[in-house]
């Protein structure tokens, strides 16, 4: 396969373009306007934020995107499906307050915004895609039912795959309540009783009630977890882990064959901002320090070339001391000088700054899989603009 154009501009502006103008360009120096948008439904697939999180993208981008689509004929909407877990986004009324509540009203964007599996997370289209790992994939009703898609995503950290970009964005947020189910149930989480400290946290944020709190200590109920990771994250003394060693790689499967069914057969395009690189997910009702600076927007035809793009210029970056990123450079430093050994970031001697923040995740398999089923290619050529 020849290699894809990824089309990159920096954040850097002047009193000629703002960010929104330079936005505009990007997506037209990519070839946006090669898309037929002549009275075609066009779902805008992005992230609205848990609440309480400010990582998410501004609302002032996604209405450079719907803007751009209907000055091309287009009918664009703004697209998210629910939450598995408990939080603001688990239904779409809960849903649609919380992305009017982040800025992304009708009126602040210019579309309206639509959740794409529905009320309680029901309403999907069944595609069939005999996958390796996916035979019929479950997305939500309302992106199979636009013409066309794009994909606007933030891209950032994440618990379980490693990084948020563009396959996490289509793949496992197009999927509906059944569909993310699918793609999370390897993963099964279990607490170190001994550092446990009771305190429930793990209870709280679980949709499943599969955390249960006796003789004060936390067990997970494997019958009824899902594996959507969500307890990792909100404990306070770190002491629940899962054994990833096959459930990432699965995960990272099932999300790539997921984004193939959203995108096969119809026309997609592709942005991606890499800012406020958080290193948790935007699902998060908070946000850390950002590992790295500010690095700029892309945009590309290709989502596995987009994710690889983002992916090498976040690893060229200067960590953030004071992020987690640096923390954790830190300590595997000073191990590292204590035992006399090299300082690596992914096990295999080479520095990776997303599995330097959770090391039990990868996601290499995930692009590697994205290329064998046809998604697209990891092989790129960066267009700066």
């Amino acid at each position: 396969m020849d290699k894809a154009k990824v089309f990159f501009t920096t954040f850097k502006t002047s009193e000629h373009e703002n960010l929104l103008q330079k936005l505009h360009r990007l997506m037209k120096t990519a070839g946006f306007e090669t898309i037929d948008f002549t009275d075609k439904y066009t779902a805008v697939k992005l992230h609205f934020g848990e609440y309480g999180n400010l990582a998410f993208l501004r609302p002032n981008y996604a209405k450079v995107v719907a803007d751009y689509v209907k000055e091309l004929g287009g009918r664009p909407f703004l697209t998210d499906c629910n939450t598995l877990y408990v939080g603001s986004r688990k239904n779409a009324l809960d849903h649609l307050e919380t992305a009017y509540v982040n800025g992304f009203s009708p009126l602040q964007t210019g579309c309206h915004v639509i959740i794409a599996d529905g009320l309680k997370g029901t309403d999907e289209t069944l595609v069939p895609l005999n996958g390796e790992y996916v035979k019929e994939a479950k997305i939500g009703h309302a992106v199979m039912d636009a013409d066309v898609f794009i994909s606007l995503s933030h891209f950032k950290g994440h618990e379980m795959a490693g990084f948020g970009g563009a396959i996490k964005n289509i793949g496992m947020g197009c999927g509906s309540r059944a569909g993310k189910m699918e793609q999370h149930c390897e993963g099964k989480p279990s607490v170190d009783p001994d550092g446990c400290i009771g305190c429930g946290s793990c209870s709280r944020i679980c949709a499943h009630g599969a955390p249960v709190i006796e003789h004060g200590k936390a067990r997970i109920d494997h019958d009824k977890c899902v594996g959507c990771g969500r307890c990792l994250a909100v404990c306070p003394k770190d002491v629940i882990a899962a054994d990833f060693a096959d459930s990432v790689a699965v995960l990272n499967y099932k999300m790539a064959e997921y984004s193939l069914a959203v995108c096969k057969d119809r026309p997609c395009f592709h942005i991606s901002l890499i800012c406020d690189v958080s290193p948790n997910c935007d699902c998060h009702s908070e946000n850390d320090i950002p590992i790295i600076a500010d690095i700029g927007m892309l945009a590309s035809f290709d989502p596995v070339a987009l994710d690889q793009a983002c992916a090498d210029l976040c690893n060229k970056a200067e960590p953030i001391p004071e992020s987690e990123l640096g923390a954790q450079l830190k300590k595997q430093a000073e191990h590292a000088a204590q035992n006399g050994e090299a300082v690596h970031g992914d096990g295999g001697g080479k520095h990776d700054h997303f599995h330097m923040v959770h090391p039990d995740t990868e996601w290499r398999s995930c692009i590697a899989h994205a290329v064998k089923i046809g998604l697209g290619t990891d092989q790129y050529e960066l267009v700066r603009i």
